[in-house]
Order: structure tokens, then sequence, then C-alpha cells
């Protein structure tokens, strides 16, 4: 199973791809508790936007309120460790190895800006090759070429395993050149003028216009010139 294949979380305000209509927990994830409809509205994308923003904007949020998921207790985002604030939750906990600096890490992602009600400004599910297969994003962890909330989103996963992350400003982009980047130009210009508009940055909008949401499955892991691990499930 795929981070494609998640059907996804509904919302009335976005139009997300038909592969995300619905997470359907009890059916997909038995490490996962069974979840209410109540829990199941409380986690829909427009939820989490506007956690997003209500949290990593509020400079008096507690991370210590923000507990990690278990098996006894619904799943909810929490603080990674050294993150500077990026919040996850679990998706689905993998079962492969966990890559290090230095390793070359493959992902698929679906990527959200929260100032602009989610709006999908990119997907590695759009990269074909030319067999029409969806090309994973490959970076080497550690390298700083990409934003650092992705980096340290990745850096605690398992292979195999998905994870949605609610990413700050200040760990999202810091520049037009970071990746991943959007490939397609009309994206790029929509994503940037938004995270860059002086206007609004002057108005004090800052702490919420480059707030991202990235879910993430972490699908391969190379260690130098060995070639990719399995996934391990």
């Amino acid at each position: 199973m795929t981070i494609q294949s998640l059907p996804s979380i509904r919302c009335r305000c976005i139009s997300l791809h038909p592969a995300f209509d619905f997470i359907s927990f009890e059916a997909r994830y038995p490490l996962l508790p069974a979840i209410s409809p109540l829990t199941r509205r409380a986690l829909s994308l427009s939820a989490v936007i506007f956690t997003a923003i209500s949290t990593l904007a509020s400079s008096s949020a507690s991370s210590s309120s923000l507990a990690a998921p278990s098996k006894s207790a619904a799943p909810q985002f929490f603080e990674l460790p050294d993150s500077a604030g990026v919040k996850a939750l679990e998706l689905r906990i993998g079962s492969g190895e966990t890559p290090v600096d230095g390793d070359q890490v493959a992902v698929h992602y679906y990527g959200r800006l929260a100032a602009k009600q989610g709006w999908r400004f990119d997907t590695t599910y759009d990269h074909k090759d030319e067999n029409g297969e969806p090309i994973p994003f490959t970076f080497v962890l550690g390298s700083g070429k990409v934003i650092a909330g992705m980096e340290a989103a990745v850096k605690s996963m398992k292979v195999g395993g998905i994870r949605r992350v609610i990413i700050p400003p200040s760990q999202g982009y810091q520049n037009t050149s970071q990746e991943p980047i959007p490939p397609n130009y009309f994206d790029r210009q929509r994503l940037f003028t938004t995270i860059f508009n002086p206007t609004r940055l002057a108005n004090g909008e800052g702490s919420s216009l480059g707030i991202l949401i990235f879910d993430i499955e972490l699908v391969q892991v190379r260690h130098l010139s060995n070639k990719f691990a399995s996934p391990g499930f």
C-alpha cells in the first residue's frame, strides 16, 4: 500500500486528489485504534489547517500538550524532537530501516499550503517517467538542499511509513531554491508569491503564510553506493 492508495480526509472547502478521499483507520491501520465519527471529523483536513495556523502561529502554544500516538489512544499530532516545531501524525508505522545523515532517501509526498486553504501545490504522483509511473523525490539526508521540516520528518521515519506533518514557516521555504520545488511554473509562482508576499509580511502575517502540510511516505533508503534497501514489509 502506498501513499497514493490511501483515501484522503474529506473537506468541503478543498478539492483533493481522488485517491485521497477518506482514511479508514479501522480497516487499514491495525496499529491504530478504532476511531469514532467525531474523531474522524476532528482529523479532517480543514481541522488540520486550523490546528496548523492556531498552533504554529501562537507563540504561547505549549509543545508538551501534544502527546505521541499510542495503541491505547486515538492518533494525534505530536512535536518531532529537535525539529523546531514540526508536528507529525503517524498514518502508518513503517517496518523498514530508519535513515541517517548521508543516506539518500526516496519519498512520495503531497504538499499543501495552509494559507491557501490547503491548496495542493505539488505531489510526486504527478511526476511520471516514460512508462507513466510516478517518480519518487530523492535527496541526501543532511545535505541542506531541502526544507528543514521535510528532513526532520523523514529522519525519524522507517521505510514503508507514512506521516502527515505540519511545518512552521521557520522550517519551510526560506528561499525559492529550496527543494522540493513544484515543476509547474504557475504552481511555483503561486506558492512563492504567497509565502514571500512583501505586503502581507509587512502586515505581520509571516507566522502563517508559510505553513506547509505534507503527507510523506518513505519509500527507499540507500547507503552511499549500496543498492536501495527493501521496504521491509
